[in-house]
């Protein structure tokens, strides 16, 4: 670590940079082994932008990044410009450095890293450093006390590269998602896809992103941009902002709703556990309960929201929706492909229980696949053939955002009170309503109850994958899924593994590939369903309570 500028008497540390996420390149022959025009205008926007009025930033780059940026694009405008360079130990080195360089008089050059932090905390216009380049340059402001966030945009795919980045101690930073000023989310452009990422010291999470201030600013009078790493004549001029930079919405529960999505599930958790009522419950188990909360998920550029903070069974996910998307109503179909979620509901102690004695187990009665395939018919067992009888919610419902996408009845019901005596358990997730805007289809999902131990995360998970089958099926593209809770409760027997969830840091959401050409709601298959780069943090054990 550098020793020399305490960080107490230096100005804070950012670094910019773009890395191929196999290898960790960032650079081939002195230039970027990408074109990603889109990335580059957010690197513009997060150098340029400071929080206070009156202040720039000064951005601090080797000789070599120096040479890498078009000439009639230096120094990069609205910042300060620094360049390193060990020849310039006096004044005479540095002129010499100038004159070879043709570096201007405006920008500073510098011997060391610790010499321009010493010089720019004694200006007052300047408000943070951001190292832009290059390699060497990298790991040494990684490695300064200074340093306090990473701005890294991760480019998916095989790149030749003869320079790389140094490697982040987690131990040291986590990832608290996406920068406020970049879009969520995988972009892509000409084919490559990558993701903005930002990364904290562990020390100071109070800093989560020295540009908040000025983004709420900007949100009042602007639409926000969208994209990265080194200045370009491209990345300088005026386009339309793509349509994956919305901000994120904010929610009652969390603060930090502009950094990673799952911080939201976080957020919630804990504050149940902080503020929630003590509460009894039908089970016996008890619970921790507060009421009404809202969670917003992208699910452009493929994400699935799968929780990254404990591993969620996403083949149950997936099962469980194709089994309500059939209007099945067995859980000995699910038992079958050894998924068990729905067998304590369905065993034989249970049916008694709640009186329906009657009732073969496994039989769960009219619950959601019947209700979104059949509402309204009378619901006698489980192995009945229930064709063309009832409302068939699903199939209208794929009809009307076909045919009048912009209609305000797009509505799923499970919600059947007349039905409630021959359920298993009343629906929990009870109505989702569908919208579309700009080719993108959205949903949103009222949930009465919600058990956010195992519940809520698989929750998450199906109504997310219902709107990209969804999508897949009248020719659109998945945009968002809003979450609306109302009794948010924490079983007391989940109240540990939470707390151990909750000391873990989110990891990128994965992808999801449709690998077929069907469009037909009912022709999905689980095999047509490819998690892509899910790499969560291990299982978390917690116990149903029925």
């Amino acid at each position: 670590m550098s020793g020399n500028v305490g960080k107490a008497a230096c100005l804070p540390v950012s670094l910019a940079v773009a890395v191929a996420e196999s290898g960790s390149g960032i650079g081939i022959e002195g230039r970027l082994p990408w074109r990603l025009r889109n990335e580059l205008r957010v690197f513009k926007l997060l150098t340029s932008t400071a929080r206070e009025e009156g202040k720039k930033n000064a951005v601090i780059m080797g000789r070599k990044t120096w040479t890498s940026i078009p000439a009639k694009m230096r120094p990069l405008e609205g910042r300060v410009n620094v360049v390193l360079s060990t020849r310039a130990a006096d004044k005479s080195g540095a002129e010499a450095v100038r004159k070879e360089l043709d570096i201007p008089k405006e920008v500073d050059i510098f011997a060391s890293l610790d010499a321009a932090l010493k010089e720019l905390s004694a200006r007052p216009d300047v408000e943070r450093a951001i190292v832009i380049g290059g390699a060497s340059v990298y790991a040494e402001a990684l490695a300064h006390e200074a340093c306090d966030s990473v701005f890294l945009t991760r480019v998916y795919g095989d790149f030749k590269c003869d320079t790389f980045f140094p490697e982040i101690d987690e131990a040291v930073f986590r990832c608290a998602g996406h920068p406020d000023l970049a879009p969520q989310g995988r972009q892509e452009e000409d084919g490559i896809q990558y993701e903005f990422l930002h990364f904290v010291r562990k020390a100071s999470e109070a800093d989560v992103d020295p540009a908040a201030e000025a983004s709420d600013r900007r949100r009042s009078t602007s639409p926000e941009p969208a994209a990265a790493t080194t200045d370009s004549p491209e990345a300088e001029t005026e386009a339309p902002f793509t349509e994956n930079a919305r901000p994120p919405i904010a929610h009652p529960v969390t603060k930090r709703s502009s950094c990673h999505e799952e911080l939201q599930y976080l957020d919630m958790v804990r504050y149940v556990l902080e503020h929630g009522d003590d509460r009894g419950d039908r089970t016996g188990t008890g619970t921790l309960s507060t009421f009404g909360t809202t969670m917003r998920f992208s699910l452009r550029n493929d994400t699935i929201p799968l929780l990254t903070t404990k591993r969620v069974f996403w083949r149950g996910v997936a099962e469980e929706l194709l089994w309500f998307m059939s209007g099945d109503t067995s859980a000995k179909t699910l038992q079958e492909k050894n998924i068990h979620i729905w067998d304590g509901n369905g065993s034989r102690e249970y049916l008694d229980k709640i009186g329906l004695t009657d009732r073969e187990e496994g039989d769960l009665g009219p619950v959601y696949g019947f209700q979104w395939r059949h509402f309204g018919a009378d619901y006698t067992t489980m192995h009945d053939d229930y064709s063309g009888k009832g409302v068939d919610q699903l199939a209208q419902l794929v009809h009307t955002i076909k045919t009048n996408p912009n209609d305000r009845r797009m509505i799923l019901s499970a919600w059947n009170p007349a039905a409630f005596h021959l359920m298993a358990l009343p629906p929990c997730h009870m109505f989702a309503q569908f919208y579309v805007s700009k080719g993108e289809l959205s949903c949103q999902m009222y949930q009465r109850s919600g058990d956010i131990g195992l519940g809520v995360p698989f929750n998450i998970a199906s109504y997310a994958l219902l709107t990209h089958l969804l999508a897949k099926c009248t020719g659109l593209r998945a945009g968002e899924f809003i979450h609306v809770i109302g009794d948010c409760h924490i079983y007391k027997n989940h109240v540990e593994p939470l707390k151990e969830q909750l000391l873990r840091d989110p990891r990128p959401f994965p992808t999801l590939k449709i690998n077929t050409d069907n469009t037909d709601i009912d022709g999905f298959k689980y095999e047509d369903l490819e998690l892509v780069g899910y790499k969560p943090h291990k299982t978390i054990k917690m116990e149903m309570s029925v």
